[in-house]
Parts: structure tokens; sequence; C-alpha cells
């Protein structure tokens, strides 16, 4: 095991290492993701996202040729730390990918003394990107779609909920944000219930839940778990009793939603990207995806996509330095048009800031698909604006 002093040592040396790349005119790309264990299908998706921008738009930037590596963290933050480490330390990237929210937290002090830009493609937690001046964000934060359901939910007369959400930090962030929101407008949480992260059984979850008798559940459960958590959905009885399924876009996941039942339809999400999203930006984005991949496009893919279409641009902006503190100032401020709509980079905070779009489960074509029916647009995360 590696002592503190000598990992600090270890990440200074590879500080003091020149990360110019226009002069070695290579740019290492290290992204660490979940390839294996509770989150996979995420980080899969988020790797397929982005290899389809390289494969779409050339393996170089500014005169200077892209290098992508891959590793997985087996959806533990202990290794992921390990692999970022050694990424910096040995791989000597350049440039880090980020996935967990655990990976981002136990790396941030390596990350930051190594001075490596970081865009975050993965979590959705908002303190994630406090933790180091050289994170930025491409993913989404949960606040963002949780303030937005639980302003929707006063507004449709339904003034009774039981939040059912993870217990890890999304899912605690899904449940607070929504609760100080909708509690503060004058609705009232029948019980709040958290399921364990690993191999969830949410039955008896979800007969606690309707024993609750609300009007509607309010859930927050990873994109991969959403399709045990709707076939539980079923078996108990909720869509019979009547109680109505809201929460962010992660329980109506785009890749997912083809194979659950007709029981979805009708369900109403906040979030910031659908496949079926009207424009022909994301129409060739979707096409491309699924030719690809075999699969429909989805939210984390469209932030691994749109992470690249980021490191690239910021990097025509230096000139190809990809150092943390010619990088990241470049990247923040920048503004584009995404397969998601609009979005933008916090010129402050490296925040992510795009529409918020309502949805609604409905059968296009044969097929369920979130069809979008409100735009709440350039939405910030909730410290640092009004939603």
């Amino acid at each position: 095991m590696l002592t503190r002093r000598a990992v600090l040592l270890g990440v200074a040396a590879a500080a003091a290492t020149p990360r110019i790349a226009k002069a070695q005119n290579v740019v290492r790309v290290g992204m660490v993701m979940p390839l294996t264990g509770t989150l996979a299908d995420a980080g899969k998706q988020v790797v397929a996202g982005a290899r389809l921008y390289m494969d779409r738009h050339g393996d170089s930037a500014a005169g200077t040729r892209i290098e992508l590596t891959v590793r997985d963290d087996a959806s533990s933050f202990d290794v992921g730390k390990r692999l970022i480490q050694e990424a910096i330390v040995d791989g000597k990237v350049n440039i880090i990918a980020g996935g967990t929210t655990g990976d981002l937290f136990a790396g941030a002090p390596i990350i930051t003394e190594a001075k490596v830009p970081t865009v975050i493609m993965l979590s959705s937690t908002s303190a994630a990107i406090d933790k180091s001046r050289y994170f930025v964000r491409t993913s989404c934060t949960l606040a963002q779609s949780s303030v937005i359901i639980a302003d929707w939910a006063m507004k449709n007369g339904i003034k009774r909920v039981v939040t059912l959400t993870s217990d890890f930090a999304p899912g605690h962030e899904a449940e607070a944000t929504f609760k100080g929101r909708y509690v503060a407008a004058g609705g009232e949480i029948a019980e709040a219930i958290r399921a364990p992260l690993q191999n969830p059984d949410f039955a008896p979850f979800l007969q606690r839940a309707r024993d609750a008798n609300p009007q509607a559940v309010f859930v927050f459960v990873p994109s991969v778990q959403a399709g045990t958590f709707a076939r539980q959905y079923v078996e108990r009885g909720l869509d019979k009793a009547g109680i109505r399924l809201i929460g962010p876009g992660e329980i109506t996941d785009d890749e997912l939603l083809p194979s659950m039942a007709d029981v979805m339809l009708g369900t109403i999400t906040a979030h910031f990207y659908s496949a079926a999203h009207p424009s022909s930006v994301n129409a060739s984005f979707v096409d491309a995806y699924r030719k690809q991949t075999g699969k429909r496009a989805n939210f984390m893919a469209v932030s691994g996509y749109d992470g690249m279409h980021l490191i690239y641009e910021a990097l025509k902006k230096t000139g190809g330095d990809a150092s943390g503190d010619a990088l990241v100032p470049a990247m923040k401020g920048m503004a584009w048009e995404s397969p998601r709509g609009p979005m933008s980079i916090d010129p402050a905070t490296g925040e992510v800031i795009h529409n918020i779009y309502m949805r609604k489960v409905e059968k296009v074509n044969g097929d369920l698909q979130n069809v979008e029916f409100a735009t709440f647009d350039a939405v910030k995360d909730t410290r640092t604006a009004g939603h």
C-alpha cells in the first residue's frame, strides 16, 4: 500500500512534468468509468457517446492528436481513486474524463495537486463540482431536475407524495432538493424511503409507499435499475391504485424504455435530454448512435458526447495547450448546440447550464418515448440560481 506521502510525492512529480500537449503533439484523455458492477451500463453509455464523438469528428483538434484510454473502476470509488492516480502519475494523462461521484470525491485532491483538467461526464451530484477548481461538468445535477418536478407536482394538484430514492449521494440530493422545494410550496411528504444501492429489491419499499396512500411517488434510482423498478411497481399494484410516478429522468431511461411495460405510459419526468427531442442535431446523433451501438441514445451517452465536444473545442481555443490552468478557463463560458438542445458551461463555477424538459411517456409509432411538453430554459444548479 502506498503511503499518503508517497502518493503526494508521485503526484507532485507528475504535476512538475510538462503537460503542454502542443509540444508533445498528443493529448491523453484518461476516462475512468464503471464498466462492471452496479453502475456498469451507465459507464458504458458514457464511453459509447465519447467514442461516437471521436468517430464523427476525427482524433485530432488544433493539430493535436487525441488519445482516449478507458479504465474500469468496477463501480468502486476505492478502485476509481487508484485509477485516477495511476492515470496521472504513470499514464501522464493530460485530461481526466470523470465518472462516479465517489471517484470524483476521492480523486479530487490528486487532480488538484497535479492541475489536471477534469470533465465530469457521469456524476449528477451537485457538490462534486466544488471539490476541485479543475472540474467542469457536461452531465447534469439532480437538483436541476428535482426542483422542476416539485414545482410541476404542486401546480398540478399533487399535494401528498412519498419519496423513494437510492441510498447514496445522488439519491440523497434528489430527495433533499425535491423535499425542500415541495414542502416550501405547501406539499406533504407522507414518507421518505431509501433503498440500498447494491442489489436492490424494491418490492418491500414500494409496498410501504403504497400503504402511505400518496397521490404520487417521487422516484430516483440509477437508470440501470429502472427496468427492475418498473416491473416491481406493477407487481405491487401501485399503477392500479392510481398512484402516479414522477421524478428525474433516470426512471424512464431512453435505452431501457422500449423494453418496459405500457404501465410506464403517462409517467411524468423532468430531465435535460430525451431521444425524442425534436431537433436536427439530435436526430443525427440518435441515428449515428443506433448505427454504432444498436441501441437508443440516452442521457448518459449524450453526456459523454458533449464532454468530448467540450474538450475538442477548448483545445482549439488554447492552441492545443491541455494544461489545467489554460484548458479549464477555455472551457468555462463555452456554449453550443447539443443533441440535448442549447447548453453552456457556467463561467463562474464550471457547472453545466442547459434546458430542463418536462416529459411524458407516450407511445409514438408503437414505441414508448419521453415526449417533451414544456421547457425550462437555461437552468442553472440550485446553488447559483433561483430554480
